[in-house]
């Protein structure tokens, strides 16, 4: 079997050494001819480091990021209304990984380099796929063509073969949200293995390290300011990785001053900031047309919200790889992927836009508008037992409850096999 892949991100990646794993050829087709590591920080969940663990993947990962310890939200005062373990800490039996996109996308890149040699075309962009009863077909920018037995677009947000599908949709979708995000170098905070998220669905901020202090240097924090704004405001919506402006949005957190961070501190800290709309799509009701399918933010992007995005890509790229490998045929293949995942990620896209476990924030503001003082306290208000209902409900629609995770069979296969053991 030989599967064609447009797109060489995180997704496309993953999927050509999950399927080079698996027994099953595969040839990637990037657009961009000289990758660099771009972008700011994002977090991989412990499923996904699981999948990227048995591709042998784990330790580079980890050496390359923060394994986060814990996830604290807190109200724009700083009071505490959430804390829990992440990771290791909270009994997963892989970590979750905080790690510069730009590294964790070069360290991919090499890895799948090293493994599949000349199978990874860079410069080469998948414009449009077909198949028939035979195979499948990506046609290349230039007039060039790659045969298989499968093609899967995994060309992001703005893929070439979902566009041809669906013409209709037209832009993606912006809620009205605008994210400033950065890095800077700082001292650090709480444990310096801390994900924070502050405030409230109308203005929030988020920052986690993703390089840790040492004697010689200081720590590397992602940070996010986000500000909900009138939908119809003319930012460019389109050109999410334009560069932005502090001045824009550090007045909105000035006062954001708290015993263990400075906001704008933090904000003043950073080189460069890049301008994001908060965008998604709706869910499709299918991904697959005959031969061809679709993986990652091609098949579902959704808001950032839950740290999912990256890790859901992952997730795609191991299952399809599974269920190819272990019916051992195209069509059928592709069928029980989308069984799999398309229901899942639907259900993530519909999350995020409820928030996700980001709800908290709003219900402590508003039970609680002057503080948690005000109202004797945040158990007074907010339950412990609700928090965790929201938390734990989110982890299991998002596949990564401790303990069905921790339980789940593994979806390491090879062709003509059965899955091997976990």
């Amino acid at each position: 079997m030989r599967v064609i892949i447009s797109g060489g991100g995180i997704g496309g990646l993953t999927l050509a050494m999950a399927l080079h794993a698996a027994g099953i050829e595969a040839e990637v087709h990037e657009a961009v001819a000289m990758p660099k590591p771009l972008g700011v920080g994002i977090n991989l969940l412990p499923h996904a480091v699981r999948e990227l663990t048995e591709l042998g993947l784990g330790e580079r990962v980890l050496a390359a990021g923060v394994p986060t310890r814990e996830l604290l939200y807190a109200t724009r005062r700083g009071e505490e209304v959430w804390r829990e373990d992440r990771g290791l800490a909270a009994g997963y039996r892989w970590p979750q990984v905080s790690i510069h996109r730009g590294t964790l996308f070069m360290l991919l890149l090499e890895a799948a380099q090293e493994r599949l040699g000349s199978a990874i075309h860079l410069g080469s962009r998948g414009i449009a796929a077909e198949s028939d009863a035979d195979g499948a077909v990506l046609h290349l920018e230039g007039g060039g063509v790659a045969r298989g037995d499968v093609v899967v677009a995994a060309d992001g947000i703005h893929s070439a073969i979902r566009a041809a599908w669906h013409p209709e949709e037209g832009a993606p979708r912006w809620n009205g949200s605008l994210m400033w995000r950065a890095v800077a170098e700082h001292p650090g905070y709480l444990t310096g293995r801390t994900m924070v998220q502050a405030g409230t669905s109308s203005l929030k901020f988020v920052c986690y390290p993703i390089r840790e202090a040492t004697a010689e240097r200081p720590a590397l924090v992602n940070f996010i300011a986000e500000r909900r704004m009138d939908p119809n405001t003319p930012w460019a919506r389109e050109d999410w990785n334009r560069p932005g402006r502090i001045e824009d949005f550090l007045p909105d957190f000035a006062d954001w001053e708290w015993p263990w961070l400075s906001v704008p501190s933090l904000i003043r800290a950073a080189p460069d900031v890049w301008e994001f709309p908060m965008v998604d799509r709706d869910p499709l009701p299918e991904w697959t047309r005959g031969r061809v399918t679709l993986l990652g933010d091609a098949a579902h992007p959704m808001y950032p919200i839950g740290s999912n995005g990256a890790s859901q890509g992952i997730l795609d790229a191991r299952s399809l790889a599974f269920h190819l490998a272990t019916t051992g045929e195209a069509v059928a293949g592709l069928r029980a992927y989308e069984e799999a995942r398309r229901p899942a990620t639907a259900a993530l896209v519909q999350a995020a836009r409820g928030q996700g476990p980001d709800l908290v924030l709003d219900l402590a503001e508003s039970r609680a508008p002057d503080g948690f003082a005000a109202v004797g306290g945040r158990e007074a208000v907010l339950p412990l037992a609700e928090l965790e209902g929201i938390a734990l409900g989110y982890k299991r629609k998002a596949g990564f409850d401790p303990v069905l995770l921790n339980a789940r069979p593994s979806l390491s296969a090879r062709l003509g096999e059965s899955a091997l053991p976990r």
